[in-house]
């Protein structure tokens, strides 16, 4: 079976568009676009089950190297 062409593109388009009307359409690409995102991210292993704004950002520790670690905090110099 060959590529689609692009009448095959524009049928397909038209039916959509017949079956769910103006208003479901972009409703039903932004699901299958979540789909295929949260596809794609689960066969390359990342195992994430929300998106990147759902999660809070960790706050990391500030490592300072003029700070000696075993003089209790105090600087050295």
């Amino acid at each position: 079976m060959g590529a689609l062409s692009p009448w095959h593109i524009i049928l397909i388009a038209i039916v959509a568009l017949l079956l769910f009307g103006p208003n479901k359409l972009p409703e039903l690409g932004r699901g299958f676009g979540k789909m295929f995102r949260e596809f794609k991210d689960a066969t390359n292993g990342n195992s994430s089950n929300s998106s990147t704004d759902d999660q809070p950002s960790i706050a990391r520790k500030e490592i300072n190297p003029d700070v000696a670690s075993s003089d209790a905090g105090q600087v050295n110099k």
